[in-house]
């Protein structure tokens, strides 16, 4: 075997072992144990749409089945929203009620910083999350009622190009904190962030969805929050890269509903 035929399998298996990370790490899923050394989190930055896949995928087929079961649309979007937030453990909606209880609680760098750190919620993060959720579930609803097969769409479309935005966060920010989650999602090479940004691109453009609304506006939603984190911690955590999905998902299903109204 020449050596290039003796690197190809090495290659896959790299990319492989990243891509389980990047599943390991954001969903709450059964999964292999990961090889000992696991790869960097920034090496497997540019599988995390892959994991937005597998949730996507997940959560339409349990809104399918609750529509054939005769649900209605609205309560059918709400058991798929749940099973969604499930599978992942809540992390982006823990991110994003830790960030508005953060940036709104407290008054210094290391207050806000102390807060986010707290596992205890506050007013903020309580109204983020009825926010983030109630959109989420009404956008779903609509689209369901619509058409299950847009709202299928939508539902794996948007898990996929939504985890760009952490990934984009992660590439050209820098990190608050000298550890956690934030510290440790650096190294995310051009290359990472490029193959990231193609999976996330292709999820929505192979499902019809509208790519130029939905780029645009978790784009916009990634700025916000990382124009926010900036201002008020001096860079990104884990908490703000999750903060990020949220609020471009947000944007994301209300782009997509306001083509389709």
């Amino acid at each position: 075997m020449t050596e290039q035929g003796q690197a190809k399998p090495g290659w896959l298996r790299a990319r492989a072992t990243e891509a389980l990370l990047a599943v390991v790490l954001l969903t709450r899923l059964p999964a292999p144990r990961l090889p000992d050394p696991a790869p960097r989190l920034g090496e497997a930055a540019w599988a995390f749409p892959l994991a937005g896949l597998v949730l996507g995928v997940l959560a339409s087929a349990v809104l399918a089945l609750a529509l054939a079961f005769g649900v209605p649309p609205s309560v059918a979007a709400g058991l798929a929203l749940g099973a969604q937030v499930m599978m992942t453990g809540a992390l982006h909606e823990d991110g994003l009620a830790d960030c508005a209880d953060g940036f709104w609680g407290g008054f210094t760098r290391e207050r806000r910083l102390e807060i986010m750190r707290d596992s205890r919620i506050g007013t903020y993060g309580v109204a983020a999350l009825v926010f983030s959720l109630g959109l989420r579930w009404q956008a779903l609803a609509f689209l369901a009622g619509f058409s299950p097969i847009v709202a299928s769409a939508a539902l794996i479309g948007l898990a996929m190009s939504t985890r760009v935005t952490s990934v984009a966060l992660m590439a050209t920010m820098p990190t608050a904190r000298d550890n956690g989650m934030g510290h440790r999602a650096t190294g995310v090479t051009p290359v990472v962030l490029a193959g990231a940004m193609a999976l996330g691109i292709a999820g929505p453009l192979l499902l019809g969805l509208p790519l130029f609304a939905i780029v645009l506006a978790e784009t916009l939603a990634a700025l916000a929050v990382a124009r926010l984190a900036m201002q008020r911690l001096g860079g990104q955590t884990g908490d703000v890269l999750g903060a990020a999905q949220q609020c471009a998902e947000i944007l994301g299903w209300c782009a997509i509903c306001a083509l389709l109204g």
